[in-house]
């Protein structure tokens, strides 16, 4: 009854929590605008408002409904970041850019209407591309449902005033991106690959497997892009041959694309090195867009996860103190992409089965084999936390029994758990297939995220005081009871999806394991 009573109260809960409307958010009354002595009109209020922006209106209001834009040098800077916003992976024409141009070049010769017609275009398109800017062209929680980042909220007219008033105009759009380290490996990717020429190379057609001194009509094609990405520099001959200079610049363009470096090109490598440099492009301008989701600036001490690069990173005071392989999940049971804060470590412990895995793995293999949990030391309990015999389950209400795997190192969770606040029931942990992190393609997990040697995380996260040497872990461990301990130093979880940086001018690219970044485009350019 106990159980009942807790599951009604937050049942009622969470249904309080779907009633209660979301705030909205009302702009700030701007600070007042200094106008100089350029020509000035006033601006009939209902052109403002066919524009449908509390913004723009507020903007107006601060200057007494009189046109801004007056002085040349404020004008032209507006003009010059909208037209060279496709540098920051940006469409000017998305902020009427030609439309603007064409307005200042008959500045002279518009009517007063038309003057304030332009004056309100220059201040919404441009305050539209600083939003755009700062926290994304589009909404990721309209995107994907499993996508938990907090909203960025942006009082843009307080930041385009001030810079307005105090002249300071020309730094306004470089103060507002994100200041992390990979945003600016992006924009150095999307400037270098503008510099590639034309990409005229031929696709290279589906192979075999090609090793070190094969022979392969393919691989004249195959040289041709090694050459164009500069994988390959200097004269070659361009024959069937797959020579060692050939088997060296296949190695860099695989390290590059997180490939495994060992010169055999393979459907992997063929599909990397099929991309055209046009793609390759969208695919930055994608990862520039989902970087100004992410939170500008990162706490002091944190956790980054890049899923389609199987890796963790943990940062302490802009120091990278450890660097984990890490395995996520499927395109079916994909891992989600969370900012949250670390709290527990939970060692020893138990793993219940989640619905999908029940339905999905465990369900078909019990009606296989009633053994099928025993093997996997899996206890069956009822709804009154009675242990079930397998031989007493039954297969048409599965959802009416709960399955607890014991602690221990076979464990599916390994011996180690990591938990931090999320609504997908997610976190880090051990896993009994140790093997794994090995492979090239780790995306293997229902969700998930696995640790490689997770106990030397745990000990450098808890060892804050020196209260946890290696052999108080070990002596835990052995009890082979579930334990669990605060984590008392403040760690940031970023577990984030990114495919495309720099680093030292060259191009850095993951595969789009869930084939997100095409589409992703596609809607930044509608």
């Amino acid at each position: 009854m106990k159980k009942l009573y807790f599951l009604v109260i937050i049942c009622v809960v969470v249904g309080c929590k779907k009633d209660t409307p979301k705030p909205v958010l009302v702009p700030k009354k701007a600070p007042a605008i200094i106008l100089t002595d350029e020509r000035k009109v006033n601006i009939d209020t209902a052109t403002i408002g066919t524009f449908k922006s509390e913004t723009l209106k507020q903007f107006y209001i601060a200057s007494e409904n009189q046109t801004v834009w007056g002085n040349l040098q404020k004008r032209k800077y507006v003009l010059s970041q909208l037209e060279k916003s496709d540098e920051l992976g940006l469409e000017p024409e998305d902020y009427k850019a030609s439309q603007l141009k064409k307005f200042e070049a008959r500045l002279s010769s518009l009517s007063d209407k038309d003057l304030a017609t332009y004056d309100i275009l220059l201040t919404y398109n441009f305050e539209k591309y600083l939003n755009d800017l700062y926290k994304g062209k589009l909404d990721p929680k309209k995107l994907y449902g499993n996508w938990d980042l907090e909203e960025k909220t942006f009082d843009v007219n307080s930041v385009l005033i001030k810079a307005f008033n105090k002249n300071k105009l020309d730094s306004v759009v470089d103060n507002i991106q994100p200041k992390t380290q990979v945003y600016k490996e992006l924009i150095k990717a999307l400037e270098i690959i503008n510099k590639f020429p034309e990409d005229n190379v031929q696709n290279i057609e589906s192979v075999e497997k090609i090793v070190l001194n094969d022979t392969n009509p393919a691989l004249i094609n195959i040289k041709k892009r090694l050459r164009y990405w500069n994988d390959m520099v200097g004269r070659d001959s361009l024959t069937k041959i797959y020579d060692s200079k050939t088997f060296e610049a296949v190695k860099k363009f695989q390290e590059r694309h997180g490939l495994a470096a060992d010169g055999v090109i393979g459907v992997g490598t063929v599909k990397a090195l099929n991309y055209s440099k046009e793609k390759r492009k969208e695919q930055i301008i994608a990862n520039l867009e989902r970087w100004r989701w992410y939170p500008s600036e990162f706490a002091e001490n944190y956790f980054i996860i890049n899923i389609p690069d199987y890796s963790l990173n943990v940062v302490e005071s802009q120091d990278t103190t450890l660097v984990r392989n890490v395995v996520v999940g499927t395109s079916k049971r994909r891992t989600p992409v969370i900012t949250s804060v670390l709290k527990t470590v939970v060692f020893n412990p138990t793993w219940t089965v989640p619905p999908t895995i029940l339905k999905e793995d465990v369900v078909p293999a019990m009606k296989r084999n009633r053994n099928y949990l025993a093997k996997k030391n899996i206890t069956i309990f009822d709804s009154s936390g009675n242990v079930v015999d397998p031989v007493n389950w039954n297969e048409n209400k599965p959802n009416n029994y709960r399955y607890v795997q014991s602690p221990g190192y076979s464990n599916s969770l390994g011996l180690m758990k990591i938990l931090f606040p999320n609504h997908h029931s997610v976190y880090l942990h051990d896993t009994n297939h140790r093997n794994i992190f090995g492979r090239n393609n780790r995306s293997m997990s229902s969700g998930c995220v696995r640790v490689e040697n997770p106990l030397e995380l745990a000990q450098h996260i808890l060892d804050v005081d020196g209260n946890w040497p290696q052999d108080r872990i070990d002596t835990i461990i052995a009890t082979k009871k579930t334990m669990s301990f605060k984590i008392t130093k403040k760690y940031a979880l970023y577990q984030w999806y990114w495919t495309a940086w720099s680093k030292k001018n060259q191009l850095l690219f993951r595969a789009d394991i869930y084939n997100l970044d095409s589409d992703l485009y596609a809607k930044l350019r509608n």
